[in-house]
């Protein structure tokens, strides 16, 4: 498995293209999301909203949760 800082992960985000995310839980569960878009990016909390767009949902995650990004792993 290939893998990228996470300052290319973020670089990743702010593009418009969809991606492909799994991430931690504060629990230890990894949860996928695909297909989805970063909508705002909170710098000083370290979150980033996302939105799924099959579903709509919109979603909160921290950047150092960030486990992989279109299959790629991202290290810190």
């Amino acid at each position: 498995m290939q893998a990228i800082h996470l300052s290319t992960a973020q670089m990743m985000m702010q593009r418009p293209d969809p991606v492909d995310l799994t991430v931690w839980r504060s629990d230890g569960a990894i949860l996928t999301y695909e297909n989805c878009i970063s909508l705002k990016y909170d710098f000083y909390a370290g979150t980033r909203t996302i939105k799924l767009l099959a579903s709509n949902q919109v979603r909160r995650v921290r950047d150092v949760c960030i486990r992989s990004i279109n299959g790629l792993e991202v290290f810190l």
